[in-house]
């Protein structure tokens, strides 16, 4: 009879430790972060360690709203990012987004969080493309934003355009973005030289990197 009851009484701690221990919560993703090129806002996280066959549901809000919204296209996904251009295409809100990982059947973590965003101060601005043509009258340059995204936020975007002689002497020009082009037709004939261009967004003192070396043999 001992025995019997001392069995009961172990039982009982056993039940009652597992209804207190409850489902095992995964461990949530890490460093959920806006990486925005462009006014190309993807969010990115690190997922958990061995953190293969997880599922990620990602959510959005405007700063100051309570209400988190799904994303379309990135619910139950496996990949490690989410584009959330369309939603978060407004440059005068900030904005948050958060990962949530489960596990199937019934696994699931807490959601992260990312740091607030601004489409028009977070963004990075690419290099331009520059296109050069040697013709008689000169070196025709063309330059464009690699998105039309760019110029449409920012009426006022400008071009630096860098001629660089072999001696490694520069000269800056500087071109409207609204310009067709820029002809330099005052070289010497058959002189080499480069040609880099820079995008400049003069409101906000941001710029982008330099274009890659174009360089070029006048006629």
């Amino acid at each position: 009879m001992t025995r019997l009851l001392l069995g009961a009484v172990l039982l009982g701690n056993l039940g009652v430790c597992v209804a207190v221990q409850g489902p095992v919560m995964l461990t949530p993703a890490t460093h959920v972060r806006f990486d925005s090129v462009d006014y190309k806002n993807m969010v990115r996280w690190t997922p958990p360690t061995n953190g293969s066959s997880l599922q990620y549901y990602v959510q959005w809000k405007i700063y100051g709203e309570p209400q988190w919204l799904d994303v379309d296209g990135c619910q139950g996904i496996q990949k490690h990012h989410c584009d959330l251009s369309v939603v978060t295409s407004d440059p005068r809100e900030w904005y948050y987004a958060r990962v949530h990982t489960v596990s199937l059947p019934s696994r699931k973590s807490a959601w992260a969080l990312s740091p607030r965003f601004s489409p028009r101060w977070d963004t990075k601005i690419s290099s331009p493309v520059l296109r050069v043509n040697v013709t008689e009258q000169g070196i025709v340059v063309r330059v464009k934003p690699p998105r039309p995204a760019v110029r449409k936020m920012h009426s006022s975007l400008q071009y630096k355009i860098y001629l660089i002689h072999t001696s490694g002497e520069e000269k800056v020009f500087e071109m409207d973005c609204c310009s067709d082009k820029l002809t330099l037709n005052e070289l010497k004939h058959k002189t080499k030289c480069c040609l880099q261009a820079q995008t400049i967004i003069p409101l906000q003192a941001k710029s982008s990197a330099r274009s890659s070396v174009k360089c070029f043999t006048t006629l």
